[in-house]
């Protein structure tokens, strides 16, 4: 039998195989009317009962081990944090009693950080945040959000931190780490909700220990990925001074690794708002609730000024936390005062000194009744009314030419196909990339999603993200190339991108519904936008890093634009690409499972119901098929590219 051509190192897979199995997909497809039903959808008596077999083994852990007992306890220990902060932060009638600190102080706090860090601008949008916030009778939601944060991302990074470091220090534990880490970062958000509620309950304290959960795997990452570009040199200089194993570890390796631990720690800050604002499903009160609350409503206006303000607060701790990231030690004059080396920390102490005297003065500068807030709720509603109206035509006409003859009859498609058909097809893909082990792999992972009863709401869930996707990259893509023509588009558009980032994935929900109202339209456009930021911005970077002798080289050779493009700077940019096509597959199965709350029926519905229910087993087997979709198409954009690399 004839083998493909190939160079050491690339997957071999005889080419007959290939076509029969994607022949099979295709006489199975035609002949689906004399199939046996087990080979169009499994019966039940194949399926297996996954989600019986978890919830006996969380019922065992946590009544006949007592593991409850324990995480009640380190509940408690948790929500005493909690209420500590909630007092000083919006004055809930618990211990130290001292709250709450008047929104001017923070304000002002706020402002002397934010120029500490980064300068005008940045204490401009630190200190305009909070007077936002303030002004527009937001104060106890926000506050009720921060005083969750405060807590937990610096509980994230100390555990994060230190387990990151026995990553490093022991390569078997990092082996065993990494899938595991793998499957936590590819896993959807309510997944990790369903235990918590389960062995804490809900409320405030679930959300935080849940939100620790979620937001302490890039810590380790960034911490092991530091420590180990630490250059030997600094090492070795550090062993020439005398330093043990500690020392190196405490005033060497660390220190150096600083900028890479600092950028998990804004990962940690970021990751740690994007799941309190979607902790609000197990009871989180805050701005998470309430946006909550007013989608449900459809009331726009209200949900612009809450979106607002969750925007304002994710750039403003996204902006602190790089700064901090970037900024390196100042070193002042050995013969400087010490009111001169503090300088900065005594004008903000007169600072607070007189904003808490005026807010003792004048109660407006301390809280804002709700009754003398402002508001932008009305004209935005007028605005957004207007601004429907007049393009209701086209998102109507939009609205019902995708539903009727693309949406419904590509899902119809679908769920037509027997599960034999996708399991062939998707296994000659894989053998056409990356050989037998490929094969199989994806043959496995599609009968395991079969044998868990869930096989329609995953093939929804593929058809999601598959057009959500390609439509992503319709846009993403030719953006991306447009922007990095130029060095000023592309700092720009970087900019938008880096900006879109830290937006929490509800703010993407507001705009959508306002177009298309509850729709499967709605659902694909936030789930297109959240998967295009990635591959606009990586298809900038990979282009932009192609080097500039090639492309002297291609001038030399007479290549226009057009062909330089096509056959020097995209082949070159093609593995960045593939990274960013990744992490847009990612984002979509992300968001396709929080769009479920304005209505689709995928495994984001299913996995809704089971976070209502509080059914473990239901929440893990549903997030486990979105993980192994996931990690599929990780497993196969990977391979793909490491063979190009091979055959070069």
């Amino acid at each position: 039998m004839a083998s493909q051509e190939t160079r050491p190192g690339a997957p071999v897979f005889p080419r007959q195989t290939v076509a029969m199995l994607l022949a099979l997909a295709v006489v199975l497809a035609l002949g689906k009317q004399f199939l046996p039903a087990g080979l169009v959808r499994l019966p039940d008596w194949a399926i297996l009962p996954f989600a019986a077999w978890f919830n006996a083994a969380f019922a065992f852990i946590r009544d006949d081990l007592g593991l409850i007992h324990v995480t009640r306890a380190f509940a408690d220990a948790v929500q005493w944090l909690l209420d500590v902060t909630a007092n000083l932060l919006y004055g809930k009638a618990r211990w130290p009693r001292l709250g709450p600190i008047p929104w001017s102080v923070i304000a002002v706090t706020a402002g002397f950080a934010g120029h500490a860090l980064g300068g005008l601008r940045l204490a401009a949008l630190c200190a305009g945040t909070f007077v936002w916030i303030a002004l527009m009778g937001q104060w106890q939601w926000a506050m009720e959000t921060m005083s969750v944060i405060v807590v937990v991302a610096p509980m994230s990074v100390f555990l994060g931190l230190v387990t990151g470091i026995i990553a490093w220090r022991w390569p078997k534990f990092e082996r065993v780490l990494n899938p595991l880490l793998n499957i936590a970062q590819s896993l959807p958000h309510f997944v990790y909700m369903i235990p918590v509620v389960v062995f804490i309950g809900v409320g405030p304290k679930a959300g935080a220990i849940v939100t620790v959960i979620f937001s302490v795997p890039p810590m380790i990452r960034m911490t092991v990925l530091g420590l180990r570009q630490v250059p030997e040199e600094v090492i070795e200089g550090g062993k020439m001074s005398g330093a043990n194993n500690w020392q190196l570890l405490g005033r060497v390796r660390l220190p150096t690794a600083r900028p890479e631990i600092l950028l998990g720690v804004n990962q940690v800050i970021m990751q740690s708002l994007a799941m309190v604002v979607l902790a609000s499903f197990i009871g989180m009160p805050g701005l998470g609730q309430k946006l909550l609350q007013l989608l449900q409503a459809l009331r726009i206006g209200l949900s612009i000024e809450i979106g607002i303000t969750i925007v304002l607060l994710a750039v403003m701790l996204d902006r602190l936390s790089k700064a901090w990231a970037m900024r390196q030690p100042v070193h002042h004059p050995t013969d400087a005062s010490w009111f001169a080396r503090h300088r900065l920390l005594l004008l903000w102490l007169a600072a607070i000194g007189g904003a808490w005297v005026l807010s003792l003065i004048v109660p407006y500068l301390h809280v804002v009744p709700r009754g003398d807030a402002l508001s932008i709720a009305g004209p935005l509603d007028a605005l957004m009314n207007g601004l429907v109206a007049m393009i209701a035509p086209v998102t109507q006409f939009l609205r019902w030419f995708l539903i009727t003859w693309v949406l419904i009859p590509l899902r119809d498609f679908v769920l037509w196909l027997p599960w034999t058909v996708v399991l062939a097809g998707l296994a000659a893909i894989g053998a056409m990339i990356g050989g037998l082990r490929a094969a199989l792999v994806c043959a496995a992972c599609l009968a395991l999603i079969a044998l868990t009863g869930w096989w329609d709401r995953a093939m929804i869930t593929a058809y999601t993200v598959g057009f959500s996707v390609t439509l992503a990259c319709l846009i993403g893509l030719p953006l991306g190339i447009w922007a990095a023509g130029n060095e000023h588009r592309a700092k720009s558009v970087l900019l938008v991108c880096d900006s879109l980032q830290t937006f929490p994935s509800f703010i993407y929900l507001i705009p959508v519904i306002m177009l298309f109202g509850v729709s499967d339209v709605a659902v694909i456009t936030a789930v297109s936008i959240v998967a295009a930021v990635p591959l606009v911005r990586y298809t900038i970077e990979g282009l932009r890093q192609v080097p500039s002798e090639l492309i002297e080289a291609a001038k030399m050779n007479g290549a226009n634009r057009q062909q330089m493009l096509r056959h020097v700077r995209l082949p070159w940019a093609l593995p960045t690409l593939l990274v960013g096509l990744n992490q847009s597959v990612m984002f979509a199965l992300f968001m396709v499972i929080i769009a479920a709350f304005i209505g689709t029926q995928d495994l984001g519905q299913e996995m809704q119901r089971a976070l209502s229910s509080a059914d473990v087993g239901k929440g893990i087997v549903l997030g486990g098929i979105v993980a192994a979709m996931g990690l599929l198409v990780d497993y196969l954009i990977r391979t793909w590219s490491e063979s190009r690399e091979n055959r070069v």
